[in-house]
């Protein structure tokens, strides 16, 4: 049980990572950073749930529920900043508990995020699915049959074929190499603000004063056993609403690829969060100020549904169709930080190691990206877009959690084994106390449903572990080797 134990615990020598991320390629910039938090975080998340939750939660108060939301974020951004900039590695959370704390709480960070993963591309070439089918069909009268437009798990649904296209296409991209990649990105991302920031301007002139009022509505129990109203429902929006923020993580999933990472990291990190915020609460404001809240609820397209009913249908349009390519940039995102935590997974055994090869022209983990491909397409073809955004906050919140107090560790090492950071994290040692608390504020919200989904990954995660990546861990192994030959 001791020796159990020990393995358990035993953590990476951070010069391991650097040596085995080096034949992945440092190319991207401060400017490639932002671009791909931002095009990750404003991605389908601010054109659907802005309304939804407004519906179903806090009514016109969803500006504060994003508010705290990202408040929450900003505490945990600040410790990701910290972390990816002493240690730029592949894989961020798993890779940075890894080395701190140890392998099996390693495991447990990555295996929470990896569920992010799989579900977040799954939510949001969901969302682009929901968009580009209500475009399609308001602009060219097009509708595709029911059995091609919903995942099997709905009514009449047999798959999202719009889900899987989508999928597919953002693969290809990415596997044409980094930099090709992140031009592609900084080009939509400047297309989609623009979208977001032309619904402001023209939604804010069919504003209704009275819309807002009351601007925090009487506290209530929706049917579903939800609440509604009050502060209750504010923090239930904010559990909702937190995935919109986790993409400051796919940033440090990609740092083994930074140039000049001790500065570049914590830059993309909080400035991406930062211009997010801003675009998240403007729109939120100018949603609800529009119309009711009520018409927004089962509304997967509010954005535009709005704009069409204020009288500007061209506008609509034309918001739209840049969103729906804009969402590409969130897809692109979350694709290369999900299949580079696949790929620190397999670099290190504990999944299969074909996951951890990078192909020796491209420089990429080629095989890491498809199986990421695949496992998504197969989760956003068949599930439903509410169903999914109930899942995604649970995993990232069980990683923001352990990066928090993983600061602490962190601080007694920098200079020493672990590189001294272009960035620390301010007011030490209150800061990551915050971010952990409010973090487990925000899980604690979550719906029931969540929580037993998150609890079934998690026992999942541990079965893998025990029985699969103790056993093949390349450091256990090399660790075993070395114990036989003094014996």
């Amino acid at each position: 049980m001791a020796n159990l134990f020990k393995r358990m615990n035993r953590k990476e020598d951070p010069s391991v990572y650097e040596q085995k991320d080096s034949n992945l390629v440092r190319s991207l910039t401060t400017k490639d950073f932002l671009a791909l938090g931002v095009g990750t975080i404003v991605s389908t998340a601010i054109f659907t749930l802005p309304g939804i939750v407004a519906a179903n939660n806090a009514g016109p108060a969803v500006t504060i529920s994003f508010l705290l939301a990202a408040i929450v974020a900003g505490l945990v951004a600040l410790s990701y900043a910290e972390m990816a900039s002493a240690m730029p590695f592949a894989g961020s959370a798993y890779s940075w508990i890894n080395v701190v704390f140890g392998e099996f709480w390693g495991w447990v960070a990555g295996w929470a995020l990896l569920a992010e993963y799989f579900i977040a591309v799954a939510f949001v070439a969901s969302g682009l699915s929901s968009n580009f089918r209500a475009l399609v069909s308001s602009t060219f009268k097009i509708n595709l049959p029911t059995y091609l437009s919903n995942p099997v798990s709905a009514k009449g649904g047999l798959v999202d074929i719009c889900t899987v296209v989508v999928i597919l296409i953002v693969m290809f991209l990415i596997t044409r190499g980094d930099k090709e990649t992140s031009r592609v990105e900084n080009v939509l991302v400047i297309l989609k603000v623009a979208a977001v920031l032309v619904f402001i301007v023209v939604g804010a002139t069919a504003i209704h004063v009275a819309n807002y009022v009351p601007f925090i509505p009487a506290h209530h129990v929706n049917a579903d056993g939800t609440s509604f109203g009050g502060f209750s429902g504010i923090y239930a929006g904010v559990s909702v609403i937190f995935l919109s923020y986790i993409g400051f993580d796919s940033i440090a999933a990609n740092s083994a690829e930074a140039k000049n990472p001790q500065k570049t990291m914590p830059r993309g990190i909080i400035g991406s969060l930062v211009i997010a915020v801003t675009l998240f609460v403007a729109v939120s404001l100018v949603l609800v100020g529009m119309f009711k809240y009520t018409n927004y609820a089962n509304n997967a397209e509010p954005v535009g549904w709005a704009l069409r009913q204020a009288g500007h249908p061209i506008v609509a349009s034309v918001v739209q169709i840049i969103a729906v390519v804009g969402m590409f940039t969130a897809l692109i995102g979350m694709m290369m930080a999900g299949s580079r935590l696949l790929y620190s997974f397999g670099r290190d055994g504990m999944l299969p190691k074909f996951l951890g090869r990078v192909n020796k022209k491209s420089h990429l983990p080629v095989n890491s990206i498809i199986t990421m491909t695949v496992i998504s397409v197969v989760i956003g073809a068949f599930l439903t877009f509410t169903f999914l955004s109930q899942l995604i906050s649970a995993g990232t919140l069980i990683a923001f959690m352990f990066v928090s107090i993983g600061i602490y560790p962190l601080r007694k090492r920098e200079g020493k084994d672990i590189n001294m950071p272009g960035f620390k994290e301010p007011f030490f040692p209150v800061m990551p106390a915050l971010g952990f608390l409010a973090s487990l504020a925000v899980f604690w919200g979550l719906d029931n449903d969540a929580k037993i989904y998150a609890l079934v990954w998690f026992i999942i995660g541990m079965v893998i572990y025990f029985v699969y990546g103790m056993h093949h861990n390349t450091r256990n192994q090399q660790a075993e080797v070395k114990s036989n030959d003094n014996e």
